[in-house]
């Protein structure tokens, strides 16, 4: 592609929308470093807009609800999604583990930058894991699919909901609110917060990570080719593989907030492994499968899982929503 006429310059810059959260402005700021190092554009090349949502107002006002009972995952992105189709910004980044399978009319989400570490952080000031917990201690979670994974493990545990930014989730542990708390691997990594939160990452083993975790996701217009083509040069190609399988894993089982969900997929040798997890929310069953198939299967491996286990569950499993 011909940029000389046609790239951002200081004057006509290339609208970045996030959300103002400091994990969203580090995700951010990491897609126009490396959109500008691609086409050798300046900083002031781009304009990173900040974007209030629904979910960041009632996060404030309903910090104790559960996500699920305030809207879901569209909470986060509906506003920015709308500003993309206006034409008030032209590229958003996302944060792939808080988007929803399906998109507005006209946008298209198809870059990924290389993702960062899949695996969630225990995080506690005393003990190093989760299995190290007494009974009846305080587990301070906004994820359900966390929530469910714990109690499945150690019912014995209490959970309590546990809403907010980074920084807002470990001043809550700082005062006591739970004994511990899970944060993404990915999240402190980017914040350059690991010296600072006394985190140990969990094995997926131990713990299979949310669907899409560590990666993140830049949309644009679909029909936005200037943008499109920029936007094909820091596309990583293995992250899209493994979001392929996770997202169509995620889309077969009609995944949302209301729906405790874990899976992972791995690139081996020219295949896809996934490996995926469905809970009820009380943590009373886990049903998990593990499967492979080649790179070019890899949506329809996912789909292919989440009947499995749809299969597995039965008529009823997931009946708590109703």
């Amino acid at each position: 592609m011909d940029m000389t006429k046609e790239h951002p310059t200081p004057q006509s810059p290339l609208r970045i929308g996030t959300r103002g959260s400091p994990l969203a402005l580090a995700q951010a700021y990491e897609t126009r470093t490396r959109l500008g190092a691609a086409w050798d554009l300046p900083e002031e090349a781009f304009e990173i807009v900040v974007i209030k949502t629904t979910g960041d107002n009632r996060s404030m006002i309903e910090a104790d609800r559960p996500l699920k009972e305030i809207g879901g995952k569209g909470l986060f992105t509906r506003e920015i999604e709308a500003d993309l189709l206006s034409g008030k910004i032209d590229i958003a980044v996302h944060s792939m583990k808080d988007m929803p399978v399906e998109q507005p009319d006209g946008l298209i989400l198809d870059t990924y930058l290389p993702r960062e570490d899949v695996r969630d952080a225990f995080v506690s000031a005393d003990l190093d894991e989760i299995a190290a917990l007494p009974a009846g201690a305080v587990v301070g979670t906004s994820s359900l699919r966390r929530r469910s994974q714990v109690l499945n493990r150690r019912p014995d545990l209490q959970v309590v909901e546990f809403r907010g930014n980074v920084q807002t989730r470990l001043r809550k542990l700082s005062e006591n609110v739970a004994d511990c708390t899970f944060l993404a691997m990915a999240g402190l990594n980017r914040l350059g917060m690991l010296a600072d939160v006394p985190a140990n990452p969990v094995d997926p083993e131990t713990m299979l990570p949310a669907v899409a975790q560590g990666a993140i996701g830049i949309e644009c217009r679909l029909d936005d080719m200037r943008v499109r083509d920029m936007l094909a040069a820091i596309h990583d190609t293995p992250t899209g593989q493994r979001l392929a399988a996770e997202r169509a894993y995620l889309a077969a089982l009609d995944g949302s907030c209301e729906t405790p969900i874990a899976g992972l997929a791995d690139l081996q040798n020219g295949t896809v492994r996934l490996r995926g997890e469905i809970l009820r929310p009380d943590g009373s069953e886990c049903l998990a499968g593990d499967e492979t198939a080649p790179l070019e299967d890899a949506a329809a491996l996912g789909e292919a899982l989440a009947r499995d286990l749809l299969a597995k569950a039965g008529p009823g499993f997931f009946d708590w929503r109703a």
